[in-house]
């Protein structure tokens, strides 16, 4: 799996285990990614993905680097997924 395959299968699993937010992002701890079996299985190196995602701008948490135990209650913020409007062409808006 590359990295872009892991940052969005991150964010699907931030979108299972998080709470929406009012503005339609999603709030999970670092604990809760970290603790779940699932995403054991899935990620070798999940603080590695974190940090890939952050540097792409799809999630914010507080520090560089989590470690487990001393960081399980930093939140991790999934930033919402922006929506596409599309634009009309000439030939629909003439129609």
């Amino acid at each position: 799996m590359n990295v872009e395959e892991e940052v969005e299968r991150l964010k699907e699993e931030i979108k299972r285990l998080g709470k929406v937010q009012d503005d339609g992002s999603y709030k999970v701890t670092f604990g809760t990614l970290f603790n779940d079996d699932r995403c054991a299985n899935i990620f070798e190196a999940l603080v590695g993905t974190l940090r890939a995602a952050k540097k792409r701008k799809y999630l914010t948490y507080d520090g560089e680097l989590l470690l487990q135990g001393v960081h399980d209650n930093v939140e991790i913020t999934l930033k919402p997924t922006p929506v596409v409007v599309p634009v009309a062409t000439d030939a629909v808006a003439r129609s």
